[in-house]
C-alpha cells in the first residue's frame, strides 16, 4: 500500500482523490445491483440534476473554508436569490437575462455582507453566517409576499433558460458545471487570489505579518463564494422550477460535505476543487439511490453525517501525523 501511495502517477493524482473515485463507481455498482432501473440514463440525469445546483454551492464554500471560515447560509441564500429574482421575473416583467443577473447580484450582495463583517469587524463567521441565513429567509418572504415562486417551463416565454441544464437528453449542465471547476481550480491553485487565500487558512497571523491586507483576501473568498450561490440558484431553478421561502437549510450541510470528504480542510489551508467535484458526484448519487431505492431521505441525512464525521477524522488524524 505505501509503495502505491508513494508511486509518481497517485502522487500527482492524490491517494484522497483516487480513493474518492473508487467509492463513487462501488456505490453506482451497489446500486445499479440493487436496482437495476439505476442503470437507466434518465436516472443518470436526474442525478445530475441534483449536482449543478449543489456543485456550485460546495465551490464556492471550498473557497471559505480554505480560509478556516465557515458558512451555513448558502443554502438559505441560494433560495433567496431564486425567489427575488424568480418574482422579479413574473410580477415585474422583467426580461430573463436580467432576472439571471439579479439573482446572481443578490448572491454577490450575500458574499460581501458576510465577507465584510468577517474580515473587517472581526465577526466569527459562524455566527455572521447564520445572521445571513435568517436575513436571507426573510427577505425572501417578504419580498415575495410568503408566495411560492415558478420559474417559466421549457416551452414558455423565456423558457431557454432551462437549456443551461439539459439540452434533448445532454446534460449541457454538467459541462458548464465542470468548465466552472477548472476555472476555481486554476483560481486556487494558480493566481495570487488562491495562495492568499490558502494561506490565510494555514497562518493568518504570519501572513498579516509579512504585509498582505489579510482582510481584503479574506473578504474575496466570501465574495467568491456568493457570486456562485447565485449562479446556484440559476441551475436550481432550470432543473426543479418552483422554490419556496422559508428553505434551503438542507443543501449547507450537502455542500460542505461535498468540501470536506473532497480533501478540503476544515482548519483551512488545505483545498481541493477536484476532490469537492467528486464528493459532491458522491452526495448526488448517494440521494438519488435511496430515492430509488424507495429508502426513508431521512436515512440519507445520517449517512451524509456519518461520512462527515469521518472526512473530518481523517483530516484531524493526517493534520497531526505532518505535525
Amino acid at each position: 500500500m505505501e509503495n502505491f501511495k508513494n508511486s509518481p502517477i497517485v502522487k500527482k493524482i492524490g491517494f484522497n482523490r483516487i480513493l474518492l473515485a473508487l467509492v463513487l463507481i462501488l456505490m453506482y455498482v451497489v446500486f445499479a445491483i440493487i436496482s437495476p432501473s439505476f442503470l437507466n440514463y434518465s436516472r443518470i440525469l436526474s442525478a445530475l440534476n441534483y449536482v449543478y445546483f449543489l456543485g456550485f454551492l460546495s465551490l464556492g464554500v471550498t473557497f471559505v473554508i480554505a480560509t478556516g471560515g465557515i458558512d451555513f447560509s448558502i443554502g438559505p441564500v441560494m433560495f433567496c436569490c431564486a425567489l427575488i429574482a424568480g418574482f422579479s421575473l413574473n410580477s415585474y416583467g422583467v426580461p430573463m437575462p436580467l432576472s439571471i443577473l439579479i439573482s446572481i447580484l443578490v448572491g454577490f450582495v450575500f458574499g460581501c455582507f458576510n465577507g465584510y463583517m468577517v474580515a473587517y469587524w472581526s465577526v466569527p463567521p459562524f455566527i455572521i453566517s447564520m445572521a445571513s441565513m435568517y436575513i436571507a429567509k426573510g427577505a425572501a418572504s417578504v419580498f415575495t409576499r410568503m408566495q411560492s415562486v415558478s420559474w417559466p417551463q421549457a416551452t414558455a416565454e423565456g423558457g431557454w433558460y432551462r437549456s443551461l441544464v439539459k439540452v434533448g437528453n445532454f446534460p449541457v449542465g454538467l459541462v458548464i458545471f465542470l468548465a466552472f471547476a477548472v476555472i476555481c481550480a486554476v483560481i486556487l491553485n494558480k493566481t495570487k487570489i488562491g495562495r492568499y487565500i490558502l494561506s490565510l487558512g494555514s497562518n493568518k497571523e504570519a501572513v498579516r505579518l509579512s504585509g498582505v491586507n489579510v482582510k481584503k483576501w479574506e473578504m474575496i473568498a466570501y465574495v467568491i463564494c456568493g457570486t456562485l450561490v447565485g449562479i446556484a440558484a440559476i441551475f436550481f431553478v432550470a432543473a426543479y422550477t418552483t422554490v419556496q421561502p422559508g428553505y434551503g437549510d438542507q443543501y449547507n450541510n450537502e455542500a460542505i460535505a461535498g468540501c470536506v470528504m473532497g480533501g478540503t480542510s476544515m482548519a483551512g489551508g488545505l483545498a481541493s476543487i477536484s476532490g469537492t467535484v467528486i464528493g459532491v458526484l458522491i452526495i448526488a448519487l448517494l440521494q438519488e439511490g435511496i430515492l430509488a431505492l424507495g429508502i426513508d431521505k431521512n436515512y440519507q441525512l445520517i449517512i451524509t453525517g456519518i461520512i462527515v464525521i469521518v472526512a473530518v477524522y481523517f483530516d484531524v488524524m493526517g493534520r497531526r501525523r505532518k505535525n
